[in-house]
């Protein structure tokens, strides 16, 4: 069983920084597919970022990609999401998500196997 706890969320104004983090406990992470997702009110979870578990390939939505950065340190079983030039629309809950094994539908929601339970981004204008 793996535990996801995600912190470093908050209000930021719009063009700051946050530094999202998840740690996994349970587990060891660094065999696993890691993943950010976000979910605004009145909106479907969307996915925001992914990274693979040996080479460290990186996926990035459209909408963050230059702006948005995902890391892991294996050592600390820790993933991490940066954040910068943070816009009002990137106000959401974002959950971490992780999956044992590679899926190249690392976008989709319904294939990861754990979640963290979010921690709410509020960008202001």
């Amino acid at each position: 069983q793996v535990q996801l706890v995600e912190s470093g969320g908050g209000l930021v104004q719009a063009g700051g920084s946050l530094r999202l983090s998840c740690a996994a406990s349970g587990r060891i992470l660094s065999s696993y597919l890691m993943g950010w997702f976000r979910q605004a009110p009145g909106k479907e979870r969307e996915f925001v970022a992914a990274i693979t578990r040996r080479v460290y390939s990186t996926y990035y939505a459209d909408s963050v990609k230059g702006r948005f950065t995902i890391s892991r340190d294996n050592a600390k079983n820790t993933v991490f999401l940066e954040m910068n030039s943070l816009k009002p629309e990137d106000t959401a809950v974002y959950y971490c998500a992780g999956r044992p094994l590679w899926s190249d539908s690392y976008y989709r929601d319904d294939v990861y196997t754990y979640w963290g339970q979010g921690t709410q981004v509020t960008v202001s204008s």
